[in-house]
């Protein structure tokens, strides 16, 4: 069977790995960069987590790995429980299964996320993206002063942005807009402090227009291993090719830029495991 890997935060149970019985020699930092090379050959990894066992259990950690791919989350199972690893002793490694009545709303992934599983499967140079509009909003908010407005009293800069994510081999192009906010103090903020906030609202504001764009492809792993792409657009939205054709959706967005500057959050998986014998340690 076909397998779909969307661009968002994965918190399914068959792409969530359980690994414990690891040795309480190493620090944390080095275990999860162990953890890292060995689980990465499998597949694209989304987080690699390590903990301490409870203070009932013996000493040393466990871990938990989640994958982009259940398929890759699998196939690493299969191959390391049970085996030494980086270890002298044998680790034990599970995939993870979630009460069914815990149930959490998508994440999309940030845009750093995004590139990084993009480059993954469609290869560095096998996607692009064009900044379409780029468009001040707190200019747009203050015309009526602007000839008493100076830019130090300006309360927040706000920007958006429209860009599209092009996939040429697959003929895809998918659309993105985004709306950043970076507040201004009057007091403490001097003109080199005013351009920098300038410029991380932009970059923010490009960062979340190409995750939006992103959010909307859907990336289809074949039995074969060949990749396809699906693209499902949240609404429908004709295909931009000016800004006068841009000028009602930047319209639109000017009114509910908040939906874009929500954060991202990770939600932890709740696990029990097929052997009886073995608690998950709480976390703290």
């Amino acid at each position: 069977m076909a397998e779909t890997v969307p661009f968002v935060v994965p918190t399914e149970s068959d792409k969530t790995l359980l690994v414990w019985e690891l040795n309480s020699g190493p620090t944390p930092e080095a275990l999860r960069h162990s953890l890292y090379t060995v689980f990465s050959q499998f597949g694209l990894l989304y987080s690699v987590r390590v903990f301490p066992n409870a203070a009932v259990a013996r000493p040393g950690f466990y871990a938990i790995i989640k994958f982009y791919s259940a398929r890759d989350a699998h196939r690493a199972q299969k191959t390391c429980d049970q085996k030494q690893l980086f270890q002298e002793s044998p680790v034990k490694v599970r995939l993870g299964t979630r009460h069914r009545a815990v149930q959490h709303q998508a994440l999309a992934l940030n845009s750093f996320q995004c590139q990084e599983l993009a480059n993954y499967y469609f290869g560095f140079n096998g996607w692009s993206k064009r900044i379409i509009k780029l468009q001040e909003l707190s200019d747009v908010e203050e015309r009526e002063n602007e000839d008493t407005v100076t830019p130090l009293q300006k309360q927040s800069l706000k920007f958006f942005c429209a860009l599209e994510v092009l996939l040429p081999f697959y003929e895809c192009r998918s659309l993105g807009v985004g709306v950043a906010e970076e507040p201004v103090h009057n007091l403490e903020e001097g003109p080199l402090s005013f351009l920098m906030k300038r410029k991380t609202a932009q970059r923010l504001a490009i960062q979340k227009a190409l995750s939006d764009a992103f959010q909307k492809l859907l990336i289809v792993v074949l039995e074969t291993g060949k990749i396809a792409v699906e693209y499902r657009p949240s609404e429908e939205i004709t295909d931009v090719r000016s800004e006068e054709e841009l000028h009602d959706l930047i319209q639109v967005n000017c009114v509910s830029w908040k939906q874009y500057c929500q954060g991202e959050e990770e939600y932890l998986s709740d696990f029990s495991l097929e052997e009886d014998e073995f608690r998950l340690p709480e976390l703290n």
